[in-house]
């Protein structure tokens, strides 16, 4: 069996073909049997075929006689906290995120949340799993299903002082998929320590049809309804998640999208100002704003290559307080360097109340100083051949090249980064230039980039 949703950093397959009940099972057998740990946590997203792929992997885990904690319906942080918070030895949640309806996967980590990628023992899983040849245990692991959602609440609260928040009103957008159980724990936990924000709930109710479309607000055309709400309801901010909710999305109070590189530099900023001197890591996609504002307050940026298990990698190696990526993956020292879609807008509101700021004005001044043209994606015969091309295009320019992740090419007044997805047949560009060195009109620099891509 040729097994081909086994990609950079996770599983991501179309359902029928790529994945299906018996490829859960084998996973879960693989991973039982090359891991051998005691116990492991499972959870799953709402996706319509995520809990019988979830029973699959169960099964196989069990069989290769490993105990398995069900942890229902969750998203992936849940299972990150679950897998460093309890005593047991690794986690998978089932879960395509963003990806179309056809689509479903996995995400896979070992004793404390570290994350299993294609150089982290993702391959030997599959080459396990293609064969099918797994040794027969004598005693097989038993399930039990357990609530995590109390204990992961309580640590969510710690990077808040409840004494400090004012009084605010939030859009909280779930896109119908898994953070509204969260979302719902949250405000309760508001209410009995009398913390005085309002939340305005909306497409909260988990639902694997997504009546409201896949949410992805990466996506221009995802982001009306949580911005509309915003200035309907004349909130301080607005908060929108992903399927499986490790990313969110932040909305000022004009109903502005926040790009997820700006949110990079506002996190850096909190936790610089607590503590100077911590490392932050980052992406090579766009750099300006975060080296401008780690240098602002005292820490030191570290350049790792996209991705959750580079970035988290890179963490452990520098012991960095906090690793972000403009996609809007948010990592953190503290939930044993795993990215999470809840603790960005909690900090959020914290800088908020002790600055007395705006989210606007946290922000304005960033993005009047390094302008950027957000991520955008193009679907291309040959990704390589196109960054070639790109390459020569500029070969005469004397641009300052670099190579960690895709290729990013300094032209002083502005930059590129160009880079392969790692999950999807796509070429993901992203620009970014200084004001101060007078820097054509960003949209000038996107035209030029779509022309070589294109043509």
């Amino acid at each position: 069996m040729n097994l081909t949703c086994f990609k950079a950093y996770d599983i991501r397959g179309k359902l029928g073909t790529e994945l299906n009940e018996e490829i859960a099972y084998r996973i879960g057998r693989a991973y039982g049997e090359i891991y051998q740990p005691k116990t492991i946590i499972v959870g799953c997203d709402v996706r319509l075929t995520s809990e019988s792929l979830k029973q699959a992997t169960i099964q196989g885990l069990n069989d290769a006689g490993v105990n398995v904690l069900d942890l229902g319906l969750t998203g992936t942080e849940e299972v990150y906290f679950g897998a460093f918070h309890l005593d047991v030895q690794g986690g998978i949640e089932i879960t395509a995120s963003h990806n179309p309806m056809d689509y479903n996967g996995m995400k896979l980590v070992r004793e404390n949340a570290r994350p299993i990628g294609a150089e982290s023992g993702l391959k030997e899983i599959q080459t396990l799993a293609e064969s099918g040849k797994f040794k027969e245990v004598s005693i097989k692991g038993t399930t039990k299903t357990y609530n995590i959602l109390p204990e992961y609440i309580e640590h969510l609260l710690t990077y808040i002082d409840p004494t400090k928040i004012r009084p605010l009103k939030l859009v909280m957008n779930a896109g119908n998929g898994a953070a509204g159980h969260v979302v719902d724990a949250i405000e309760a936990k508001f209410k009995t320590l009398n913390i005085p924000v309002e939340f305005i709930k909306i497409h909260n109710e988990p639902n694997g049809n997504f009546p409201n479309g896949i949410p992805n607000p990466i996506l221009v055309e995802n982001r009306f309804m949580t911005s509309d709400a915003v200035i309907e309801h004349q909130a301080d901010a607005g908060i929108a998640w992903d399927g499986d909710f490790d990313r969110c999305f932040l909305f000022d109070e004009k109903g502005q999208f926040i790009e997820g590189y700006y949110i990079v530099g506002l996190l850096a900023q909190a936790f610089l100002l607590k503590q100077s001197g911590e490392k932050i890591v980052h992406d090579p996609r766009l750099v300006w704003n975060t080296f401008d504002i780690v240098d602002q307050y005292k820490g030191i940026a570290v350049q790792s290559k996209s991705g959750h298990s580079y970035i988290k990698e890179k963490m452990r190696e520098h012991n960095a307080i906090y690793g972000g990526e403009m996609s809007a993956h948010h990592y953190f020292r503290d939930f044993s360097y795993c990215d999470s879609g809840m603790i960005p807008w909690l900090l959020a509101i914290s800088v908020m109340s002790e600055t007395k700021l705006s989210l606007s004005s946290l922000v304005e001044n960033m993005i009047a100083k390094f302008p950027c043209s957000g991520e955008i994606n193009f679907k291309v015969e040959d990704t390589r051949a196109t960054i070639q091309k790109i390459m020569d295009h500029f070969a005469d320019q004397n641009s300052l090249i670099d190579k960690t992740d895709g290729i990013s090419l300094d032209f002083g007044a502005w930059r590129l980064n160009v880079r392969a997805s790692n999950t999807e047949p796509l070429l993901r560009l992203n620009i970014e230039s200084r004001s101060d060195q007078n820097p054509k009109p960003m949209q000038k620099y996107v035209d030029e980039l779509t022309h070589i891509i294109q043509t």
